[in-house]
C-alpha cells in the first residue's frame, strides 16, 4: 500500500525529522516526509489496517507538533462547517462549548472565536453530518441554553439583520427599564426599615426583577450538570448575602454586577465591530453589463468574462483588467496606503480596491471565490482559529482557575469556624461569598483573544496580513531575520545605472545605437536600455539583426556596423577591452568594429531599505543576507544597508542549507523575507515566513505566515511592532487580572473586602481589560 498524507502547519525541519525516523520504526512502513509541500509518503511492505495505520502516523505526529493537522490525502475531502453562536455572551462558557466538542469522535479543527461568534470544524463523516450538527447544537445549549447554533448557509439576510439590531435595541431598553425599576425597588428597601418584613419584601423584588434572568440560567445550569457556570456562582453568593441578613449588598451586588455585564457586552460588541469594520473590503454587489443594461448582481454570480461597471464611490468587486476609463483607485483597505493609485486602459483592478473618479469597466479575470479579496477575508477571518500559545494557557487556566476557587470558598466558609476558637460561622461565610463573586476569569477569557484579534486587524489595516495570532506572537520572539536580495532588498528590475564611453565617442551616441540594437529584444536587460534612451526609435535605419546567443547581438545602423554585447562578443570581433571593476552588468558597444564604450546595468536598492534595515538593528535584531547573485555585487548591498552577515551565489538547495545551519545555531525565533514566489522552500524551514508584494500575487498570500500586501520593507518593522504592542497588552491584561483578583482575594479572606470591592473585581476589571485590548488597534503610534 502507498499513501501520502498532508501534515498541515508542520513548519519544524527538526521535529520532521524526528516524525519520520519513528513513522519509519513502525513495523513494515518505509516513510519520507517532504517539508516544502508539507507531505507524508508511506509504504507499507506487510498487510496494515488502513485506519490503524493512520491513527498510529498521527499519534506520532501529534506527539512532536500537537498543532499540525494530519490529513489523508486519499480519503474523502473533510467538510467544512461554520456556525454562529448568536447570543453568546460568556468568554468562559465559550471555552467550555470549544472544549466539549473537541471531545466529540470524527471532529477536527475545533475553534469558537468568542469575538466574531463564529464557530469551526472539520469532519470526513458526510453521512452523520446531522447527527454531528444535533450533537454540537445539544452542547452549545446544554452550556449556553439562549444561544442559537446558525450554520453559515442558514445565516440571515440583511434585512434580517436590521431587524434583529432593532430587536436587540428594544431588548437592551427594556433591560434599562428593569434595571430602573430594580433600583427604585432597591432605593426604597435602603430608607424603609419598618416593618422588617416589608424591607425583606422590597430587597427581595428588585433582586428578582433584576437577577430573574441569571437565576433561570442557574437552574437550567444545574439541570444539565454546570455546576460552576458564572450564573450559579453569582446566585449562590447573591442569596448567601440574603441568607446572612446583608439584603442591600445581595441586591446590590447583583445590579451592579448585571449593569457591569451590560457595559462588558456593550463594549465587546463595539471591540468586535471595531475590528471587523477595519476588515469590512467584501463588496455587496456588482454592476454586470449585458449590453446596453447594467444589472446589479450579486458578486459570487459574476463568470470569468464577464465585464463589470464600477462608478466613483464605489468598491471593486472582483479581480480583473480594465479596458475602459481611468481613474484613482483608493487601496488603502488592502495596502495601507493612504496615497491614491492612478490607473487606465489594461492595469490590474483588484477586488476591494475603492474607486475616488473616473467610471471604468473591467473584465473579470478571477471567479469572487478566487478573488484578491476574498482571499484575504478568508485569511483574517480565519485567524482566531490558530490561537497563540498565551491563548491556549489562558482557555486551560480558566477551566482550574473557578473550582479552585470555588472549592477554596468552601474551606474558608466551614474549616476556620472549626479549626479556630470563637470564630463566627456568619463572618466566615460571608468571607466565602466574596470568593465566588471573584470566582470567574472572564476579563482574562475574553481580552486575551481580544487583544490579539485586535491586533491582526491592527495589521490589517496597515496592509499586513497575519494568519494566526500564533504568528503574531511568534514573531515578537523574532532575533535573526533572513533576507532574499532581489525583489526584496532591491527592486528586481533592471536600469542604466552609468556609460562609460571612450574617446571620440558621446554617452548619447552609445545609448541610442545601443536601443537601436536591441529594439527587438524582449529581455530585461535590452528593456532597462530602451527605457533609459528617451529618443524615437527609428527602426527603418536598424537592419540586418542578428541575435548571437550567450553573446550579443549584431546590427547595420545608419551605415554603421554595430556590436552590442558581453565581453565574449567583443573577443569574437578582436577587441581589447579595458577592465573595469563595477558591480554590475556590462554591456559593451562597438561601432565599425571600435570600441565605443559600455553601459552598465544593474538592480536598484529600494528607498526605504535603509531606513529598515536600520530600524531592524535598533530593536536589536541580527540581519542575514542570502543572495544568488555574485559575491561582490551581494557583499555591496549588503555593506550599503549595513546587513551584518551575507551569502552569496547560492542556488535554491544552498539557501535551505545555510538556514538549516543558522537554525541548529539559533536558540531563538528566525524569520525569512522573500518575494513568496521563489523562495517556498526557505519560506518553509523558517519559524516565520514573510512575503513581500503580496498583492495581485497568489504564491505569496499561499505561501508565508505573513503577506506584506504591499511591497514596503519598512513594513516589516511594523508588523514587528505591532507584535511588541499586542504582546505588551496581553501582558498588561493577565498581570492585572490576576492581580486585583488575587489581591481581593487575600483581602476577602482576611474580611477586608466587601461584595461591592468583590463586583469590581470581577465586571470592573473586565471592562477595563477590554478597553485596554482594544488600544492595540490603534497603530498610528507604535
Amino acid at each position: 500500500m502507498e499513501k501520502e498524507i498532508l501534515l498541515e502547519g508542520l513548519d519544524c525541519a527538526n521535529c520532521s525529522v524526528k516524525i519520520e525516523k519513528e513513522v519509519n520504526a513502525l513495523e513494515g512502513v518505509e516513510a519520507n516526509i517532504n517539508l516544502v509541500t508539507k507531505t507524508l509518503r508511506l509504504k507499507t511492505t506487510i498487510n496494515h489496517d488502513e485506519r490503524e495505520l493512520f491513527e498510529q502516523v498521527k499519534s506520532i505526529v501529534h506527539k512532536h507538533e500537537p498543532d499540525v493537522d494530519v490529513i489523508d490525502k486519499h480519503a474523502s475531502k473533510a467538510i467544512e462547517i461554520e456556525a454562529t453562536l448568536e447570543g453568546l455572551s460568556c468568554a468562559n462558557c465559550a471555552a467550555k462549548i470549544e472544549k466539549a466538542i473537541q471531545a466529540l469522535d470524527g471532529l477536527d479543527n475545533v475553534s469558537i472565536d468568542f469575538v466574531s461568534k463564529k464557530l469551526r470544524f472539520t469532519t470526513m463523516n458526510e453521512k452523520q453530518i446531522q447527527q454531528i450538527h444535533a450533537q454540537v447544537e445539544g452542547i452549545v445549549h446544554t452550556i449556553e441554553p439562549d444561544t442559537k447554533y446558525i450554520l453559515k448557509h442558514e445565516q440571515k439576510s440583511s434585512l434580517q439583520r436590521a431587524f434583529d439590531l432593532k430587536q436587540l435595541g428594544k431588548h437592551q431598553f427594556n433591560q434599562i427599564i428593569r434595571f430602573g425599576t430594580g433600583i427604585l425597588f432597591f432605593v426604597s428597601g435602603l430608607f424603609i426599615k419598618e416593618p422588617p418584613l416589608l424591607e425583606l419584601s422590597l430587597f427581595l423584588i428588585a433582586y428578582v426583577i433584576v437577577g430573574g434572568d441569571i437565576i433561570r440560567k442557574a437552574f437550567q445550569g444545574v439541570l444539565n450538570k454546570q455546576f460552576f457556570s458564572e450564573n450559579f456562582l453569582m446566585t449562590i453568593a447573591t442569596t448567601g448575602a440574603f441568607i446572612v441578613g446583608e439584603y442591600p449588598e445581595g441586591v446590590g451586588v447583583m445590579l451592579f454586577y448585571l449593569v457591569g455585564e451590560f457595559f462588558q457586552d456593550l463594549a465587546v460588541d463595539h471591540s468586535r465591530n471595531s475590528i471587523q469594520d477595519l476588515m469590512d473590503i467584501r463588496p455587496d454587489t456588482a454592476n454586470l453589463v449585458q449590453g446596453d443594461r447594467i444589472l446589479s448582481v450579486s458578486a459570487e454570480s459574476v463568470q470569468v468574462h464577464d465585464i463589470i461597471l464600477v462608478r466613483p464611490g464605489e468598491k471593486v468587486p472582483l479581480d480583473g483588467r480594465i479596458i475602459e476609463g481611468s481613474s484613482s483607485f483608493d487601496t488603502s483597505h488592502l495596502t495601507g496606503e493612504s496615497l491614491p493609485r492612478d490607473v487606465t486602459v489594461d492595469d490590474q483592478a483588484l477586488g476591494g480596491f475603492v474607486n475616488l473618479s473616473g467610471v471604468i469597466k473591467i473584465k473579470v479575470s478571477k471567479p469572487f471565490a478566487e478573488s484578491t479579496v476574498a482571499k484575504i477575508l478568508d485569511l483574517v477571518q480565519n485567524a482566531s482559529s490558530r490561537k497563540a500559545k498565551t491563548e491556549q494557557f489562558i482557555t486551560r487556566f480558566a477551566m482550574v482557575y473557578t473550582p479552585i476557587v470555588v472549592f477554596g470558598a468552601l474551606a474558608l466558609a466551614f474549616i476556620p469556624p472549626l479549626l479556630i476558637p470563637g470564630a463566627s460561622l456568619y463572618d466566615w461565610f460571608y468571607r466565602a461569598m466574596i470568593f465566588l463573586v471573584i470566582s470567574c476569569p472572564c476579563a482574562l477569557v475574553i481580552s486575551i483573544p481580544l487583544g490579539f484579534f485586535g491586533g491582526v486587524g491592527g495589521a490589517s489595516k496597515r496592509g499586513i496580513l497575519v494568519k494566526g495570532s500564533n504568528y503574531l506572537e511568534a514573531l515578537r520572539k523574532v532575533k535573526t531575520i533572513v533576507f532574499d536580495k532581489t525583489g526584496t532588498l532591491t527592486e528586481g528590475k533592471f536600469s542604466v545605472h552609468k556609460i562609460i564611453a571612450e574617446d571620440g565617442y558621446s554617452e548619447d551616441e552609445i545609448l541610442r545605437v545601443a536601443a537601436h540594437a536591441e529594439s527587438h529584444s524582449t529581455h530585461p536587460i535590452a528593456s532597462s536600455i530602451k527605457k533609459a534612451y528617451r529618443g524615437r526609435i527609428d527602426l527603418n535605419l536598424a537592419t540586418e539583426i542578428k541575435e548571437l546567443a550567450g553573446l550579443g547581438v549584431t546590427i547595420h545602423y545608419d551605415g554603421k556596423i554595430i556590436h552590442v554585447g558581453n565581453h565574449r562578443l567583443m573577443d569574437s570581433i578582436g577587441l581589447q577591452i579595458p577592465k573595469q571593476a563595477v558591480l554590475g552588468t556590462l554591456i559593451h558597444v562597438a561601432i565599425d568594429h571600435a570600441y565605443a564604450g559600455s553601459i552598465l546595468i544593474a538592480d536598484t536598492i529600494k528607498k526605504e531599505a535603509k531606513q529598515a534595515i536600520t530600524d531592524l538593528k535598533q530593536m536589536g535584531i541580527r540581519t542575514i543576507l542570502l543572495s544568488g547573485d555574485l559575491k561582490g555585487i551581494a557583499s555591496q548591498v549588503a555593506s550599503d544597508l549595513g546587513i551584518d552577515e551575507v551569502h552569496a551565489e547560492l542556488l535554491p538547495q544552498d539557501k535551505v542549507a545555510i538556514f538549516e545551519q543558522l537554525n541548529m545555531s539559533n536558540k531563538d525565533k528566525t524569520a525569512f523575507v522573500g518575494d513568496g514566489i521563489n523562495d517556498a522552500p526557505v519560506l518553509a524551514r523558517a519559524d516565520i515566513g514573510i512575503a513581500m508584494g503580496g498583492l495581485g500575487s497568489d504564491a505569496a498570500i499561499e505561501a508565508a505566515d505573513i503577506v506584506i500586501m504591499n511591497d514596503e520593507l519598512t513594513q516589516v518593522v511594523t508588523a514587528m511592532k505591532i507584535a511588541n504592542k499586542t504582546h505588551t497588552i496581553v501582558y498588561q491584561n493577565i498581570v492585572f487580572a490576576l492581580g486585583v483578583k488575587a489581591i481581593f482575594l487575600v483581602l476577602g479572606a482576611f474580611g477586608l473586602a466587601s461584595m461591592w470591592e468583590a463586583v469590581f473585581a470581577d465586571t470592573g476589571v473586565a471592562l477595563i481589560a477590554i478597553a485596554n485590548a482594544m488600544r492595540v488597534m490603534r497603530t498610528r503610534k507604535l
